[in-house]
């Protein structure tokens, strides 16, 4: 037996035959597809390719099947055939003309009878057919129509209606001789018309008679009985008891009452931030505006307002429809005085209006002073909301108490007094500052609560929202104010009550503009940390930050969050402590206190975060150490800036042990850490001991605050070693005795035994070893599997990939076919276009040559 024969695809049978001699002998239409290297065994199909038959080819596709497509687009054009019974096919084709005949015959009868109107419908008139109606030209005009209030009878209508004549209904009775009914002639239709009207006309002024008999009788029955039904009238002991009513149940009662409860009242809406500082500069300026006046010496009138007389329908909407400023008409001595009056209404209403102004500024101005000097904090200014409940409350009292006063006019002394007071009032609308100069002299000579006022009004008056400019001023405000505290500060003695006065305008102002208020205090730890590092490299040592910087601190801690991993203020403030704490050296009692008071701003900064500090443990061991007498033989070590041994060693050891015996637990002073002045022994030994008691309590903080930490034991090893063998506790006071037992508690009951880190004893199980997989490589380098579902999946896979590749590569030829035969068709309709426009510009050019020859011919003959 032979082999089959090889199926041959379209591609064959298209080469083999429209490849002609020509085209095989052409060596532009011809391309060779070289190989990289010859198998053995490998025939080869396609050595020689013609790519412009194979593209002829696939054109010629394409315009058969996907061009045919594209046309067909968007159309849903099909035949139907709906003949009967096309589709039926258990019917017999005779069968099929037959009924279509017959159907066809049915649909001509309807299409006849559509328009033939006699046949079986009837119009009609109001009721009466066309064919029955007649018309009559002469019009019947009545001449009762006045007495008839206009009121026509039905055949008058009718005969209206009908046409311009009489057009009535013939009845039964009207028959001639020979039974078929006679039309009446139209002299006997017009005297029966008349004969109706007249009656029915007779009819009606009769009804009319009857009606005011009875409407007289009725009256007159009425009157008879008018007398029994006025009861209520009568006095109340004529009246007949009445019936006592059912008493109301509790359920009725509460009905009732929530009836004529109070409804809930619209509140006002709320305000925005830009409404409400444009309304609080209104107020200051109108505050100022009336100092101003009293200053002068103007007279205050009288603001009290008498309420004006409200309708029973009034909605309380705030609309006035008509102003009371109307003058009214009066007559007096013979004339009118009208303008008399209205000049006079016009003057009172003027005065009442600057009265009112002055005297609401006055009370206004008056009850803010004493709200300054009743509140302790002079904060009640930056809060709004209190202001104007306070202020509210204050002026309608004071309203009262001034009336009288303002109504009589002052005499001279009273308006010098009321000037010297209005002078000696703060002004209420400030400049915002423009350099620190102008602040200094903004603030000073004024006391603490005044200097806030000052402030407070100096924001309100410069809000941002209000101008473009006030922002940056505000800005330039935060520095300003922060370089004045620290002048405060640095004063002897320091006014640290102002200071404390002053942060919650600091506070607003950080509020307002925190990365303004984070460069500003950025600026001021750089510039004392770059001064502490220059004095550390000259000298090697550098003293401990002053109370300014202190207080820097602090604010600091009060304006950023502390509890940060990252933050761009307090992490450097934080740093800057660690440095002071390990840099600064202990040289007398002035630097311990600054020493734990910067302990006491660490414990604050990392109280939230609880993040580990060494420089403070360090240092408040450094503390307790200077009050060990016996340094010689001690179980932990100190470090930098202490020393173990030395003259300044003994800083906090006590002179007298008798001493502790007067000692009452104080505070330490923030004054002490520039200027400290102890003139006796024992007011040293008290000072001492209440440095000690300082120490000891933040040590009691720390232990709370590290107590999750793994290595708390060895933290605090050193600490326990020096408070129970070598702090002389026994000479202190008993509430120094208690902290002491205290903390010493605290920190063994956290201690916890962990095992040495020792290497296992048993040999180490080793890793297991896998036999090496071979993969078979073949084709040169391309892996094969070994298995054949492997083998398979790859086969697969390489042929997926081809038949992907290919389709990719048919569809960028259709898509490219279709954009050639769009733009074919948009061409085609461009050439078309262009051939009708020069056609037309053709034949008008035809035209207007016509015209012109024609016109040239008519020229000639004249």
């Amino acid at each position: 037996m032979g082999k089959p024969p090889k199926k041959k695809n379209l591609a064959d049978k298209v080469r083999k035959t429209k490849t002609s001699t020509e085209i095989k002998n052409n060596p532009f239409e011809v391309k060779i597809n070289r190989k990289k290297f010859d198998i053995l065994g490998r025939k080869s199909k396609h050595d020689v390719g013609l790519p412009g038959v194979s593209r002829s080819k696939a054109i010629n596709k394409r315009k058969e099947t996907l061009l045919k497509e594209y046309k067909t687009k968007d159309k849903a054009n099909k035949f139907i055939d709906r003949r009967f019974g096309e589709y039926d096919t258990k019917m017999d084709p005779e069968e099929k003309i037959l009924q279509r005949f017959s159907m066809e015959r049915q649909r001509t009868q309807d299409k006849k009878n559509m328009y033939n109107l006699n046949e079986e419908e009837e119009l009609t008139h109001y009721g009466q057919s066309l064919s029955e109606m007649e018309k009559l030209n002469d019009m019947v005009d009545s001449d009762d129509d006045a007495d008839e209030k206009g009121m026509l009878s039905a055949e008058l209508t009718a005969s209206h209606f009908g046409g311009g004549g009489l057009l009535r209904r013939k009845t039964q009775g009207e028959k001639d001789n020979g039974g078929n009914q006679r039309a009446k002639s139209r002299q006997e239709l017009i005297e029966e018309l008349i004969l109706k009207s007249k009656q029915e006309k007779r009819e009606r002024q009769n009804q009319k008679e009857e009606s005011q008999v009875l409407t007289e009788k009725l009256d007159q029955d009425w009157k008879s009985i008018q007398g029994l039904l006025a009861h209520k009238n009568a006095p109340k002991a004529d009246r007949h008891e009445e019936e006592d009513k059912p008493k109301l149940d509790e359920y009725d009662m509460m009905v009732r009452e929530l009836g004529f409860e109070m409804k809930a009242q619209p509140s006002e809406k709320m305000k925005t931030p830009e409404e409400v500082a444009r309304e609080e500069r209104e107020r200051l300026q109108k505050l100022e505006a009336d100092r101003l006046r009293r200053m002068m010496g103007d007279a205050v009138g009288d603001c009290t307002k008498t309420q004006a007389h409200m309708s029973a329908d009034d909605l309380n909407d705030g609309f006035i429809l008509d102003g009371d400023d109307k003058p009214t008409l009066s007559y007096q001595d013979g004339k009118w005085n009208i303008n008399e009056e209205g000049a006079k209404i016009e003057g009172d209403d003027e005065e009442e209006e600057e009265g009112g102004e002055g005297e609401s500024g006055e009370e206004e101005s008056d009850g803010e002073v004493e709200e300054e000097g009743s509140d302790e904090d002079s904060h009640s200014d930056l809060d709004s909301e209190q202001e104007s409940v306070g202020g509210e409350d204050e002026e309608e009292e004071e309203e009262k108490d001034e009336a009288p006063a303002t109504k009589s006019q002052l005499s001279e002394e009273e308006r010098k007094a009321q000037a010297e007071a209005a002078k000696a009032e703060l002004p209420y609308t400030f400049k915002a500052p423009e350099s620190y100069s102008d602040l200094k002299g903004l603030l000073q000579g004024h006391p603490a609560d005044h200097q806030c006022i000052i402030l407070a009004r100096t924001q309100k008056c410069n809000h941002p929202s209000l101008a473009v400019g006030n922002k940056l001023k505000l800005q330039k405000l935060f520095g300003f104010l922060l370089e004045y505290v620290g002048e405060l500060a640095s004063r002897s003695p320091p006014e640290l009550s102002t200071i404390d006065k002053m942060i919650p305008q600091l506070y607003g102002l950080c509020q307002l503009f925190p990365e303004a208020a984070s460069k500003a205090m950025q600026t001021t730890l750089v510039d004392s940390a770059h001064s502490m590092e220059e004095v550390l490299e000259v000298k090697g040592r550098a003293a401990f930050p002053q109370l300014d910087m202190l207080i820097y601190l602090k604010i600091t801690a009060l304006l950023f969050p502390t509890s940060d991993f990252r933050h761009p203020v307090t992490t450097p403030a934080l740093l800057y402590i660690s440095q002071a704490l390990t840099k600064c050296p202990v040289m007398s009692l002035e630097d311990v206190t600054s020493g734990l008071v910067l302990c006491c701003l660490a414990v604050e900064y990392v109280s939230f975060s609880k993040r580990f500090c060494p420089e403070l443990i360090n240092f408040l061991l450094g503390v307790l150490h200077l009050a060990v007498k016996d340094k010689t033989s001690t179980g932990y070590s100190v470090v930098p800036p202490f020393r173990q041994k030395g003259k300044v060693s003994d800083l906090l050891v006590l002179s007298d042990p008798e001493s502790s015996q007067t000692w009452s637990k104080k505070t330490l002073p923030l004054s002490a850490t520039q200027t400290l002045t102890l003139t006796t022994d024992l007011d040293t030994d008290h000072y001492r001991l209440s440095a000690v008691a300082t120490c000891l309590d933040l040590l009691k903080r720390c232990s709370s605050l590290y107590r999750e930490l793994a290595s708390y034991s060895h933290i605090f090893q050193p600490i326990t070693t020096l408070l129970s063998k070598h702090l002389p506790i026994k000479t202190y006071p008993a509430a120094l005795q208690d902290l002491h037992g205290e903390i010493l508690a605290a920190i063994s009951g956290s201690l916890m035994s962990r095992p040495l880190l020792v290497f296992e004893k048993k040999k180490p199980i080793p890793l297991e070893l896998f036999t090496p997989k071979i993969v078979e490589v073949l084709d040169y380098g391309k892996k094969r599997g070994n298995t054949k579902e492997e083998r398979e999946k790859e086969r697969l896979n390489h042929k997926y990939k081809k038949e992907f590749k290919g389709a990719l590569r048919e569809i960028r030829k259709d898509t490219r076919f279709l954009a050639r035969e769009k733009l074919n068709e948009v061409m085609g309709r461009d050439a078309e276009r262009k051939r009708k426009v020069k056609e037309l510009f053709g034949s008008l050019a035809t035209q207007e040559g016509e015209w012109k020859a024609l016109k040239r011919r008519k020229n000639s003959r004249h």
